[in-house]
C-alpha cells in the first residue's frame, strides 16, 4: 500500500486538494472488481452516484450564470460536452487518478474505453468524496478548476455540437434520408457494458460506433460520419 499512498499524495499534489478523512479518498478510488477479489472495504458507486448531481449542479449553475443570453439547449449541449465520459476520463489521467485506482487483477489488463469509464466514474466519486470530506465550496472550486477549465476549448471547437444532431441535418439536406442507428452488439459484463452501433442512411452503411451506453455508440458512430 506504500506505492498507494504516494500515488494518493501525487494526486493531491496535482489536484490541489488534501483529504483529512483518507478512508473516503480510499473508497473513491476502489473499484467494485477489487471489493469483490478482496472481499473488503467499501467501493466507489455511493460516492460515484453523489459526485455525479455535484458535477451537475456546479456545471449547470456556472453555465447559467456564464452565458445569460443561451437556450436551455445549448446550455445542456454545453454540459453534455463537459462531463462525459471521455472528457472526465481525460481529466482524471491528467491528475494521475489511474495510478490510485484499486482494481482487481482482470479489470487492471482493461485499457482503452473501458479504461476511460472507469476513470470517468472514479473522477465523479472523488467529488463525492471530496464534498463529503470538506463541503460544496471546495467541491466547487475543484470543479471549476478542472473541469469547466476546459469550457473554452469546448466551445471553441465546437466539440459541444450534438454529434447525431448535426449528421442528421446533414443527411436530410443531401439525401433527404433521415439516418437509423442499429444496436448490433452489446458485450462485457453488467458494469461494463460495450455497445455497437451502425449508422445506417438508407441502405448504405456510414459508420460504426461504441460506447458504455447505446447513447455513446451513436454519437461516436455520428461523430464519425461527420468526419467522412
Amino acid at each position: 500500500m506504500g506505492g498507494m499512498t504516494d500515488a494518493f499524495q501525487q494526486f493531491e499534489n496535482k489536484a490541489g486538494v488534501t483529504f483529512k478523512n483518507r478512508t473516503l479518498l480510499t473508497s473513491a478510488f476502489t473499484h467494485r472488481s477489487y471489493v469483490n477479489e478482496s472481499g473488503g472495504g467499501e467501493h466507489n458507486e455511493r460516492l460515484e452516484f453523489l459526485g455525479d448531481a455535484v458535477i451537475e449542479l456546479v456545471v449547470t449553475h456556472h453555465l447559467y450564470t456564464m452565458y445569460p443570453a443561451k437556450t436551455e439547449g445549448e446550455l445542456t449541449s454545453y454540459r453534455a460536452a463537459l462531463v462525459n465520459a471521455v472528457m472526465l476520463g481525460g481529466i482524471a489521467a491528467g491528475l494521475g487518478m489511474n495510478e490510485c485506482l484499486l482494481l482487481s487483477r482482470g479489470e487492471q489488463k482493461d485499457t482503452g474505453r473501458a479504461r476511460q469509464t472507469i476513470l470517468a466514474n472514479t473522477f465523479e466519486a472523488v467529488v463525492g468524496a471530496l464534498y463529503l470530506d470538506q463541503g460544496y465550496a471546495t467541491a466547487e472550486a475543484f470543479i471549476v478548476q478542472h473541469v469547466l477549465g476546459r469550457l473554452e476549448e469546448v466551445v471553441a471547437s465546437g466539440a459541444w455540437r450534438d454529434a447525431k444532431s448535426a449528421f442528421q441535418e446533414k443527411a436530410q439536406a443531401t439525401s433527404g434520408v433521415t439516418p437509423r442507428y442499429e444496436t448490433v452488439a452489446a458485450t462485457g459484463p453488467d458494469h461494463a457494458r460495450q455497445f455497437t452501433v451502425e449508422l445506417r442512411v438508407g441502405d448504405t452503411l456510414v459508420a460504426t460506433g461504441e460506447g458504455a451506453s447505446k447513447q455513446e455508440a451513436e454519437q461516436a458512430a455520428a461523430e464519425k460520419a461527420l468526419r467522412a
